[in-house]
Order: C-alpha cells, then structure tokens, then sequence
C-alpha cells in the first residue's frame, strides 16, 4: 500500500465558502423547481465559482476546489426534496412548513444517502466502467482551471476550448429567453386514428451530456424514444378521442399512461440493476471491512481506500433510525392511525433502510449512465410513493373516513420524502466521488464534506419553502392564488399515493411497462453474449420516461460524440484529440449550467416565469426557424474548431 500525498483539501475557507454557495443554490433550486418544474445541476457552477473566488488565495489545491463543489452540489441537489413536501400542503395535511419535521425528514434523508454510497463508491465508481458524464465534466473543469493539465500550450488550449464553449452554450440559452429565437422545435402529425411528433430543446448542455455518455447509452435511450413516441402515443391516442391540439393531445397521453409505463419499466430495469450490481456492492463492502483490518492493524491505506470506516457509517445508519422514528410517530401523533404507530414506524424503518438502499444503488447508476441533472429522480419517487403506499394499502387496508385516508396519504408523503433524499443525494454523491476520484481526492475528507453539504442544505430548505409557500401558495392547495407555484412532481407524487389508497391508479400501464422491462433484460443480455452493442435496461426505460425535448438532444449529442472520436482515434495522438472533445461537451454543459444559476436568481427576484421575454408567447415563425439555424451554426462552429485544434 502506498503512502498518501499531503494535499490541502478540507479547510475552514473551503467550508464557508460552500456555506455561501449552498444558500445561494438551494434557495435557487428550490424556487425554479417549484415553478417550472426543473433544477439545474450545481457540481460544476460551484467548481467555477470557488476557483474565481479561491485561486486569489495562497496555497489553493484542486482538491479544495473539489471539497467545495462537493458540498455546494450535495446542498444544491437536495433542494429536489420540493419534489415531494409539498405534496403534504397540496393534499391540506400541513398549513405550511413545520421546521423541525422538515429539517429532520431532508437530514436523515440526505446523511443515509451519504452513508450508503460509501461502499457503493467501490462498486460503481472504482471498479465500473459507467461513463460519470458530468462527473467527468467537473473534473476536467477543476484541473483545466488549475492549469495542472500536463503542458503549459495544452492547458491554455484546453481553456480556450471550455471559455469559448461556455460562452456558446451560456449565451444561446440567455438569448432563448429573450423569445427573440425559440429554442424549442416540434412537429406534431396525425398517424391514422392517433398522432404523435418529434421535438428536441435546443439545449447545448444536452449535446454535451450525449457527448460524453457514448453510444451504448445513446443507442438505448433511442429505443426508449421510438417505444414511447413511435409506438405507444400513436396507440393510445387511436383509442381515445382526438383533441383539437394534436400537441396538448399527444402531451396528455404522455404524461397520463406512458410516463406511467415507462415507471414499470424503470422498476424491473431498476431491479435486474440491483441484481446485476450486487455482487460488486457486496464486495466494495468486504474491501470496506478489510481496509478497516488494515487500519487498526497500523498499516496505511493507498489514497482511493481511505473511506470513512464501515464501522462507523453501520453505526450511525442505524443510529439514524431513532430520530427518523421520532419524526414519523410526530406524523402520526393526533391522527386516526395514532393507535397503529408500532407496526406504521417499525415497517417504516425496514422500508427506509431496505429500499432505501436499493435506490442509492439505482440512481447512482443512472447518474453513472447519464449525469445527475438529466437522472430522472422524480420516476424514483414514483416508484417509492407506489411501493409506500401499498404496503400501507396491504397492511391496513382502505380507510373508511376521510380523515383516515388523508393520514395514509401523509404518512406515505413523509416515508418518501426520507426515501426520496437518500436517493436525490445517492444520485449527486456519486457524481461528486466520481469527480474527486479523477483529480486525487481522499475519499473520507469528500465524504465529510458531501454530510457538511447536507446538513447546510437541510437548516436552508424550511424557510426558503415556508417563504415560498406563504408569498406564492402552490397550484391545487387550499387557498392557492392566481400566482401559485405549480410544483408539477409534489401534484404527481401527492395524486399518486390518493391514488392507491382510494383505488384509482394507472395500474394497467405500469404492469405492462413492468413485461416490456422483462423483455428488455432479456434482450440487453442476449446482445451481450453475442458481443454486440450493449442496451442497458435503465437506459432505455429513461427513454420512455423522459420527454422527448430533452431525450432527442442526448441522442444526438452521443451520436456527435461517437463520431467525433472515432475521427479522433484515427489521428497522430488520438489520446490529445479525445482529451480536446471531452473539454469541448464540457464547456458546453458549464455555460448552460452557470447561466441556470444566473436566470433562477433573476426568476426570483422578479417574481416573473418569463422575466426577460420581450415579445409574446407563441409570436413563432421566423423565431423559430432563425433559433435553429443560429443552434446549428453555433454547434458546427464549436466542434469544427475543436478539429482544427485537435489536428
């Protein structure tokens, strides 16, 4: 065993540098989320960010840079909580944000989902070979930004490379929400009886993403794409009646019944994942124990080996069941189903901790397929509503007055929301120790700074939401206003568990998504054996489930990225040139990403959903035909310099 290098990692400037940027960032996420219904991904904004403010500094490190990134995207990332609490205000559970429940449902939530990804570290980030895509774009990020690329002329270039990029991607998308060009293109068409379209956002960022997943991914999620868009919609709308806005028509059926399908899908895919991974995890957890051994018998461990002891992270999870209790029997107190605590909180706390881990272990998965921000989190909180609600469903049965049902509901709400952090923070940890792993970081001190980001992030969320709440109100809640927030994923995940407790859920497109994910392991594992290219189920089932605007971009960008590095494998130093395409979808996913902070900041300080618009809705045309050419040349203009270069 090697004996580590001294670096500067976890420092107090690096602490409360993170602190600030963790407001900032969660604050932002969660007003853009309950608004729009969107997040934006924080790894690489904070990288930027900390190396503008640190590099100022003496002694400043990548993996101070790093540590900082960590806690500020750990933060960032559980503000996707809004996903699931307000559901408790939409269905008149909770008046507004009680501080101590919902600080204790985020923490407990989000600390678990540290703890689990420790030795699911070993497994899908040490010892896989998943892309990371935005992992790897952070990274490259902090060592460009460092100028520790080997080559004074390469690093300059490889700066040149993200700046200009950067710009590219920030401005088209500022320019978009100008309306002066659109950067949404669609085409909707009747086939037969239904109908059915195509159309993308004209999202850099995604090109970027597609860039760096590679073909496998690229190749599977087109399958999800034509299964959905070129199979279902057009059979489900043959079967229902024609609206008058082939559009709104299609986009209903989506959301009604595919979206459900592809859910049934993503639960098979999920456990054939679990099933495929657990060999690995099994044995990141007996690396774990033996690195422990190694270190009580005073040896010092390599640099990658140094996670926080499994010991201690068993411990502590368990510990955490005792307040996680505390808080559910806090839910039950006063309601019908006081009298049933026992058995509602001891079966609580086997789900958390069984499908807790479950998840950690699929959503860090997804974002190894295809990055944290575009990982379908809310079709994890789905599955974790379905499956809550109906072992509640199963162990008591219907409850015969409202007020019996409204207390299920709440209570299914608040075991999903401690599920839902475990998996929301699973799926940017990952990310993030995939990050540090490239640029030399010690895993323990990222792993304090990822439970530091949590805790933050946890004591912000509260009064940003009661703040939110009690200015806006949400879409649906009793007494909501003209200018409610519409928190699209709470209304779903909410509607859902009324759903199985009253009896009226989309069970028939989820069984038959379930089937069709049967079929697709099969095939995935048939293409295996004949050594051709691989569809991973997950993949796929992301395809169905995603909408079309953001999946057709990520396509595209795979196949731009397959092709340009097998250009790049066929020149005289193939490894420069790949390194040159990485940094171009790099810089591609920054500019996008640090204007998402930019425009969430302006969203809320206007109070508007279209602060910077300046002509109408729907004005089209000639917008949007000049946003496609000007996103094609933009995109041409990106990649045809980095050729030159690279040559």
């Amino acid at each position: 065993m090697s004996n580590p290098t001294k670096q500067t990692e976890l420092t107090l400037r690096g602490l409360v540098l993170g602190g600030v940027l963790t407001l900032l960032f969660t604050a932002a996420n969660a007003y853009l989320g309950l608004k729009v219904g969107l997040t934006f991904a924080t790894s690489i904004p904070a990288a930027v960010i900390s190396m503008a403010v640190l590099r100022h500094l003496p002694g400043v490190t990548v993996q101070e840079n790093n540590i900082v990134q960590t806690i500020a995207s750990a933060a960032g990332n559980l503000a996707c909580i809004i996903f699931v609490l307000p559901g408790l205000v939409m269905v008149g559970w909770w008046q507004g944000f009680p501080w101590l429940t919902t600080a204790g449902i985020t923490l407990t939530g989000g600390v678990l989902g540290v703890l689990f990804s420790v030795p699911l570290r070993r497994a899908l980030v040490v010892e896989s070979d998943l892309p990371f895509p935005e992992g790897r774009a952070a990274a490259e990020v902090l060592v460009v930004g460092s100028g520790s690329r080997t080559g004074e002329a390469d690093s300059a270039l490889g700066l040149r490379l993200l700046a200009w990029n950067s710009l590219v991607s920030a401005g088209f998308a500022a320019l978009a929400q100008t309306r002066l060009v659109l950067d949404t293109a669609g085409y909707w068409f009747r086939v037969g009886a239904g109908a059915t379209g195509i159309a993308g956002n004209l999202s850099f960022a995604l090109i970027g993403v597609g860039h760096l997943v590679g073909p496998s991914v690229g190749a599977a999620m087109g399958l999800g794409l034509v299964i959905a868009w070129g199979g279902l919609v057009p059979l489900l709308t043959a079967q229902g009646v024609p609206g008058a806005d082939l559009e709104s028509w299609t986009g209903a059926v989506f959301r009604q019944d595919v979206r459900f399908f592809g859910a049934g899908v993503m639960g098979v895919a999920a456990v054939w994942t679990l099933i495929r991974i657990a060999a690995p995890v099994l044995g990141g957890i007996r690396s774990a124990f033996a690195a422990r051994r190694a270190r009580g018998e005073g040896r010092t461990l390599a640099l990658e080996e140094q996670d926080l002891p499994i010991t201690a992270v068993i411990l502590v999870a368990l510990g955490l069941l005792v307040p996680i209790a505390g808080l559910l029997w806090g839910v039950l107190a006063g309601t019908p189903l006081e009298g049933q605590t026992l058995p509602l909180v001891g079966g609580a706390l086997v789900l958390i901790l069984g499908v807790g881990l479950g998840v950690a272990a699929v959503t860090g998965y997804m974002a190894g397929l295809i990055g944290a921000s575009n990982s379908p989190v809310s079709g994890v909180g789905i599955l974790a509503v379905l499956t809550s609600a109906v072992i509640l469903l199963w162990l008591f049965g219907r409850a015969g007055d409202p007020q019996g049902t409204a207390a299920l509901v709440a209570y299914a709400l608040a075991v999903t929301g401690i599920i839902f952090g475990i998996a929301t923070i699973a799926n940017d940890n990952l990310q993030d120790l995939k990050t540090g792993q490239l640029v030399g970081a010690t895993p323990w001190k990222q792993q304090v700074a990822l439970v530091i980001g949590v805790v933050a992030g946890s004591l912000v969320i509260p009064p940003v939401l009661n703040l939110l709440g009690s200015s806006f109100g949400f879409v649906g809640a009793p007494g909501a206003g003209p200018n409610a927030l519409a928190a699209p994923q709470a209304g779903l995940i909410s509607a859902l568990a009324k759903g199985v407790l009253t009896g009226s859920a989309n069970w028939r497109m989820l069984g038959w998504g379930a089937a069709a994910g049967l079929v697709l392991v099969v095939l995935n594992e048939g293409l295996g054996r004949l050594r051709w290219l691989r569809l991973p189920p997950l993949a796929v089932a992301l395809g169905i489930y995603l909408p079309m605007k953001l999946v057709l971009l990520l396509i595209a960008g795979a196949v731009i990225g397959t092709l340009y590095n097998r250009w790049a494998r066929g020149g005289a130093d193939p490894e420069r040139a790949v390194r040159l395409g990485t940094l171009t979808a790099t810089g591609l996913i920054v500019g996008e990403s640090l204007w998402g902070v930019v425009y969430a900041l302006i969203v809320y300080l206007s109070g508007s959903e279209a602060p910077l618009a300046l002509v109408a809705e729907g004005s089209g045309g000639p917008a949007l035909i000049v946003g496609l050419l000007l996103f094609l040349g933009l995109g041409a203009g990106a990649y045809r310099y980095t050729v030159r270069n690279a040559a």
